[in-house]
């Protein structure tokens, strides 16, 4: 109960704070200009038309036009969130696949359920976004970020509703994903953002809400990525082609609170060709003892994962239609077990669960890389070629040692600005031993659809 406490302390007072500082700010205060470098890409039908940055500096705030916001337009509290730049909205994110696997399409991520209609996510979202654009006063920001569904499982943070996965290994859940503060000031550099809670790791192509996302599966690159970070991290624009980042944050998906918690540093450098076709993002995401957290729950052994990892992103225009984008990253860890984060729960049909895994004495090392090749058809579709190499030298990360490949295609059609459906098909393989639905085979055939509405 003391975690949850925690957190439910943490959002409130963020969320009174940063709407009374808003409240006393916005209203009447004109339109800011744009100061960082045109978005080169066109959003929609793209997820965004940012070349990947967290937080981004010299953009202003975003409007979101969505259905729930525009009928609250015109009433009383639709006025007042208009007047402070306070913005809620959300969506309901749900898929079906079909495969060779029997039970578990696992370790790919997200579709893991063989053969399931699943929900993935469903999300509300409250927000007020800091306006950066501005260069005459301190500006202040927040959003919270609720999601339920199947998702949860790869968002979960050691502390924040963890027990859901890392005690009963639940397929459905909670998580409170994205809980932070921002305060802008142009007096640092070009202007500099302070982030203090719960947020999104750097710098990946890919991310874990449906409609960012370019496709409705992800790489095993991103499946075994940091998810999010809770702690402080501070982002300043130097000009319009480069900015910093630095940051302390409890570690890879831990909260400060959670007993496996570790003080863990991060660095990050972001640079955009000025003639805006390039885009390089160098991120030490975390650095530390690198240690496996070794602790017991209930007097039973568990753990949580403690790598360190550099990861960088290389993004490409090639014209107005179609843009390459490239990342890759190298992690190591100390004493691991495989498999890494146990759940303490069960062992369910589509995976985990079990206790700690068995140990690996020494240094564990996982890298590879993944290329995104996206072409726009339309002013509501696009096509997405994705392929990767990986490797879990150990089994410390996927619970399975080798060297894997994916190569997935898939289409993203827009109905409306409100409603998306992305067919797509992948194969996936480990070359060295069976991986895929439980350790039965070797690779995958795996397609399906997922169908996003927002709201």
């Amino acid at each position: 109960m003391k975690r949850i406490a925690s957190s439910h302390l943490f959002v409130a007072v963020g969320l009174l704070a940063a709407s009374a500082v808003a409240s006393a700010q916005s209203e009447g205060a004109p339109e800011s200009e744009r100061r960082a470098l045109p978005p080169p890409f066109a959003s929609p039908p793209l997820p965004s038309g940012e070349y990947q940055g967290y937080p981004l500096v010299g953009v202003p705030p975003a409007p979101v036009d969505s259905p729930f916001m525009s009928w609250l337009h015109g009433t009383s509290f639709g006025d007042l969130l208009e007047r402070n730049r306070i913005q809620a909205y959300g969506w309901l994110n749900a898929s079906m696949n079909v495969s060779q696997a029997h039970d578990s399409n696992a370790p790919t991520s997200y579709w893991i359920a063989a053969n399931r209609p699943m929900l993935n996510q469903a999300l509300l979202r409250v927000e007020r976004q800091v306006d950066s654009a501005q260069t005459d006063h301190v500006d202040w920001g927040f959003r919270s970020t609720l999601l339920y569904g199947s998702d949860y499982r790869f968002m979960t943070a050691g502390g924040w509703f963890s027990d859901q996965l890392l005690r009963h290994n639940n397929l459905y859940g909670f998580d409170a994903t994205e809980q932070y503060l921002d305060v802008y000031t142009p007096d640092f550099g070009e202007g500099t953002i302070v982030r203090v809670g719960r947020w999104i790791a750097c710098p990946d192509i890919e991310t874990q809400f449906a409609p960012d996302n370019f496709m409705g599966t992800h790489s095993l690159l991103f499946t075994f990525d940091t998810y999010t970070q809770t702690g402080l991290m501070v982002t300043t624009m130097l000009d319009k082609q480069w900015s910093v980042q630095a940051g302390i944050h409890a570690g890879t998906d831990m909260a400060p609170w959670y007993e496996g918690a570790v003080p863990t540093g991060m660095a990050g450098v972001r640079w955009v060709s000025l003639d805006n076709g390039d885009s390089v993002y160098l991120v030490l995401n975390a650095i530390n003892n690198a240690k496996f957290q070794r602790f017991t729950v209930d007097g039973q052994p568990a753990g949580h994962d403690n790598y360190n990892y550099l990861v960088g992103t290389w993004q490409h225009k090639i014209d107005e239609t179609l843009q390459t984008r490239t990342e890759s990253y190298f992690m190591w860890q100390r004493d691991a077990v495989v498999g890494g984060t146990p759940s303490l729960g069960p062992t369910r049909y589509y995976g985990g669960g079990g206790g700690l895994g068995a140990d690996i004495p020494g240094t564990t090392l996982t890298y590879g890389a993944v290329n995104y090749t996206v072409l726009q058809t339309s002013d509501r579709d696009y096509v997405t070629l994705r392929n990767e190499v990986w490797r879990d030298e150990d089994g410390a990360r996927s619970g399975f040692a080798g060297t894997y490949t994916s190569h997935a295609i898939g289409l993203t059609h827009n109905f409306s600005p409100w409603f998306q459906v992305r067919p797509e098909v992948g194969y996936y393989r480990n070359w060295n031993r069976p991986a895929f639905d439980l350790g039965r085979r070797r690779g995958i055939v795996l397609a399906g659809f997922d169908v996003t509405l927002r709201f």
